[in-house]
């Protein structure tokens, strides 16, 4: 019972609300409620800050919800343990991108999809920041984000491919029989870019800067679908890394160019450095390896 109580404090942190935390562990509220209370009673600490509804948690529910967390980690991952004799692997993979390595996850979850049919992904988009912060609450198994962040300085990073910024328009006939262009001159066409919250974006902007020029996009945007779009229909530009170019919309109907001098960016898987891993991540990290990124963006460039 006391693993399941853990659970019950771990979906409140996730939901932040009594009844649609009861309605994710398949409970009434009042049984949530009165295991969460069994809890503070139990360790003789008030968890949960409550009022007419939930309020957070106290400075000592924080530091229970870690420790929990964990505990239901390390549950999980003996649990699969001890089934790898038994079966194949079976469970669920949480994996975080950030938006624009979003479109390369297919190239690497396909191996898992094949290899073990018991492994199930669940995949959400996120920056990075929010990667690194489910990674450390243990709400995510691992990130595919950039490698050069000060924050990764305590996790376990893998190196996957480097990403090349490219223009990107909507035919070639917008290029003038051209093959490569600066930065400066980028900077003067008509831009369609992401918003300035995205790292990639904050990229873009000290290359700008660094060849002496500053932008005003036509049209900002956090959605790659919608920067499609406004290149592909208004003619407008775009300064994106090459790995959305993943995308079959971007590859079939848009044109790339290299800008120069060249901008690059290491991404790579992200983890928790911490040991043994689960036999489900194992697995799935070793498949990842084995993925060749590069060649298969690099491709898309015919470099």
């Amino acid at each position: 019972m006391f693993i399941r109580q853990l659970t019950y404090l771990v979906a409140l942190s996730q939901t932040q609300h009594f009844g649609r935390a009861a309605e994710l562990c398949n409970v009434s509220q009042p049984t949530l409620s009165g295991a969460v209370r069994s809890i503070e009673e139990e360790f003789g600490l008030p968890l949960v800050r409550r009022g007419r509804r939930f309020e957070g948690f106290t400075p000592e529910g924080e530091r229970v919800l870690k420790w929990a967390r964990r505990v239901l980690a390390d549950c999980e991952g003996l649990r699969q343990e001890a089934g790898v004799s038994r079966a194949s692997l079976a469970g669920s993979l949480r994996i975080g991108a950030i938006p624009t390595a979003l479109p390369l996850v297919p190239l690497l979850t396909d191996a898992c999809l094949h290899r073990h049919p018991g492994m199930r992904h669940e995949i959400y988009t996120m920056s990075a920041a929010q990667t690194l912060k489910q990674l450390l609450d243990l709400d995510l198994d691992v990130g595919l984000s950039y490698l050069d962040d000060e924050r990764l300085r305590s996790f376990e990073k893998i190196p996957m491919f480097r990403e090349q910024y490219v223009l990107i328009a909507r035919d070639e006939a917008q290029f003038h029989g051209r093959t490569s262009m600066t930065w400066m001159e980028a900077a003067e066409l008509p831009l369609c870019l992401l918003t300035g919250n995205m790292q990639c974006r904050r990229g873009i902007d000290a290359a700008l800067a660094q060849a002496g020029a500053s932008v005003q996009p036509r049209v900002e945007t956090d959605s790659l679908m919608a920067l499609y779009a406004h290149v592909r229909c208004a003619g407008l530009f775009s300064i994106v890394p090459h790995s959305v170019l993943c995308l079959a919309e971007m590859r079939d109907e848009l044109k790339a160019m290299p800008l120069t001098p060249g901008l690059h960016r290491d991404i790579g898987l992200v983890l928790l450095d911490r040991q043994p891993r689960s036999p489900l991540l194992d697995a799935a990290v070793g498949l990842f390896r084995e993925v060749n990124l590069q060649s298969r963006l690099d491709a898309l460039l015919h470099l």
